[in-house]
């Protein structure tokens, strides 16, 4: 494998996952981190492939750091970006300079460049709640938060690129997924960790939605698949295809860790009423049909994976407080 990848995103909790995917299968990779003064290099930090690869520290939304980012690259895997839905609300426009800006620049830099394969990263988030399930590469787009809208102007960006400058690009749209690493502000850390540390009660928001949830190590091997097509200017669902309620997740969880916690609702923690997305499920046939990838890993086996994780770095999360 004589390819050399750049990964944005790569201090993240999916790219780091999928840097290590990707020297473990013999890609040369160069991880860009975000630029910060502690010299951090984020997840990527205890990786035990960390000197097998290559780590930039920069800023997506430069676009002369960019320029020289992609020299000497064939192929990236773009996953840079904000993804925190709650702090959208608070700070939009850092979503659009970060998430559409940065996305803009990259492309820019990649098609100057030019570049073998740009695989550009989405979110089922942009289809906001299902209109039908499962959810194909077909349905509307639904701009239910500034985080999703500025992931959709993010996509029509990208595609931009495949139609105006033939640049050869496939967009990932990965449904929800969950593993080791994953940020607190998510709910199935929160709900492990509140559980770990023994909090008198479980705060959550709403548990009625669904979500089609995906062991991170599947979903980088989604990605990976991607690097076989040819189909440019083509959308790729990657997910598992199955449907769990919040509550069904809190329940499993607990009765994995065997705790009898009282669930409580936390008003801070619920959105606004327009803006939930109530219902996801994944068609990820296409992405079958033409790699035949396909979920591998239960959720019951993801979460105990999961579990194993957070037992061992309880101490860098912070369940007493609500993680926006």
């Amino acid at each position: 494998m004589d390819k050399n990848i750049l990964v944005s995103g790569a201090d993240g909790f999916i790219g780091s996952h999928l840097c290590e995917s990707l020297v473990l299968k013999g890609f040369k990779v160069k991880a860009l981190v975000q630029y910060n003064s502690f010299n951090s290099y984020g997840h990527l930090e205890k990786s035990p492939y960390l000197k097998e690869m290559e780590i930039i520290s920069g800023d997506l939304r430069d676009s002369f750091f960019c320029e020289k980012l992609v020299q000497d690259v064939d192929i990236i895997f773009h996953l840079g970006a904000l993804i925190a839905i709650p702090y959208s609300y608070m700070a939009p426009k850092s979503y659009v300079d970060t998430n559409v800006s940065g996305t803009l620049n990259l492309l820019e830099a990649a098609k100057k460049s030019g570049i073998e394969l740009f695989i550009h990263t989405s979110t089922s988030e942009v289809y906001g709640s299902a209109l039908y399930v499962p959810i194909d590469e077909k349905h509307p787009l639904q701009p239910q938060s500034p985080y999703s809208a500025s992931k959709i102007a993010a996509d029509m960006m990208a595609l931009s690129y495949y139609h105006s400058f033939n640049l050869p690009l496939i967009i990932a749209r990965p449904f929800n997924t969950y593993g080791p690493r994953q940020s607190a502000r998510a709910i199935i850390p929160t709900i492990i960790t509140q559980i770990l540390n023994k909090e008198k009660e479980l705060k959550l928001g709403d548990l009625t939605p669904t979500r089609d949830l995906n062991f991170v190590l599947d979903t980088c091997e989604g990605f990976i698949s991607l690097l076989k097509l040819k189909n440019y200017g083509e959308v790729f669902n990657i997910g598992s295809s199955k449907e769990y309620s919040m509550q069904e997740v809190v329940m499993l969880i607990k009765k994995l860790l065997n705790s009898d916690i009282k669930i409580i609702q936390d008003e801070q923690r619920l959105r606004p009423k327009n803006s939930e997305v109530l219902r996801l499920c994944c068609d990820s046939s296409k992405l079958f049909n033409a790699t035949g990838w396909k979920s591998k890993i239960s959720l019951e086996e993801g979460l105990q994976k999961s579990i194993e994780y957070f037992k061992e770095n309880l101490s860098s999360y912070k369940s007493n407080i609500y993680n926006v």
